[in-house]
């Protein structure tokens, strides 16, 4: 690409449980020039570890951003959009604000990638039903080898193969997996009532027992961006009196996707 003509605006349309794994990509990419980050009342922790790596970033409201149609820019941007956790718990509701937003982030967008897996099937048509903006804004999600992920946590085991054969080897009894920003949000993603704690740990409890769940599995990122994962791991376990198990993520899914995303708005990794 010549130094005259645009550089495109890639944009990361994220559930906040893989924020760890953008500020990863933004950290060990020196060929971003700018950093957008929407300003929608979901991104302040994010902003934080920004500012806590020493990363730079305009923070803006999707309206003060000028549409792609009018910008004249020569620098590559990745803009970040952060969606609320609570969504994860209503699929069909998911499906339905996802793909709201990807039409209200497209004019801005020379592509647009989603972090997010299959999420209860209801993802699994996305790039599909975008078809028609293929030459102008791509959309893309989450991807192994061969298929789209199933989830978050799917994702940071390095795919379905990886995934599939993890829930087989915890299958004689239940077993939360856990990443360092799942175990953070844990109370937030279970809906435990701030107000009346006890009231939900003690349904939760009842509903483990009932579903045979007894353990807790930490998968390491190897991301130090959320503090206290092995506090957070050890207060679920003491609540429910869980056994914790150690398993190893990777970043492979993330990066890949990344960079073909990349590849396909004419960028080459240097």
């Amino acid at each position: 690409m010549n130094e005259d003509e645009n550089m495109p605006v890639m944009t990361i349309l994220s559930c906040k449980i893989l924020q760890d794994e953008i500020i990863h990509l933004l950290e060990n990419d020196p060929q971003i020039d700018n950093v957008v980050v929407v300003k929608n009342n979901e991104e302040k922790e994010f902003a934080a570890k920004m500012d806590n790596v020493g990363l730079d970033y305009d923070l803006k409201v999707l309206n003060d951003i000028p549409p792609v149609s009018e910008r004249d820019d020569s620098k590559y941007t990745v803009m970040i959009y952060l969606v609320e956790l609570a969504l994860h718990e209503f699929p069909k509701i998911l499906r339905e604000e996802i793909y709201k937003l990807l039409e209200k982030v497209t004019p801005y967008s020379d592509g647009i990638l989603l972090f997010y897996g299959l999420c209860g099937n209801v993802l699994d048509k996305v790039e599909e039903d975008f078809r028609d903006q293929e030459s102008t804004c791509p959309v893309r999600i989450l991807r192994d080898d061969k298929r789209i992920v199933d989830d978050c946590v799917g994702a940071t085991l390095g795919g379905c193969d990886e995934y599939l054969k993890t829930l087989k080897e915890f299958s004689d009894q239940g077993t939360f997996l856990f990443t360092p920003m799942y175990a953070h949000s844990w109370r937030e993603i279970m809906r435990v009532d701030p107000e009346n704690p006890e009231k939900t740990l003690k349904m939760l409890k009842k509903v483990n027992d009932i579903t045979g769940y007894k353990r807790v599995a930490k998968v390491h990122t190897n991301l130090g961006y959320t503090a206290g994962f092995d506090e957070k791991v050890e207060e679920f376990a003491s609540i429910f009196d869980f056994e914790i198990l150690e398993i190893e993520g990777n970043q492979d899914v993330f990066t890949n996707c990344y960079s073909s995303m990349k590849k396909e708005m004419g960028l080459t990794d240097t």
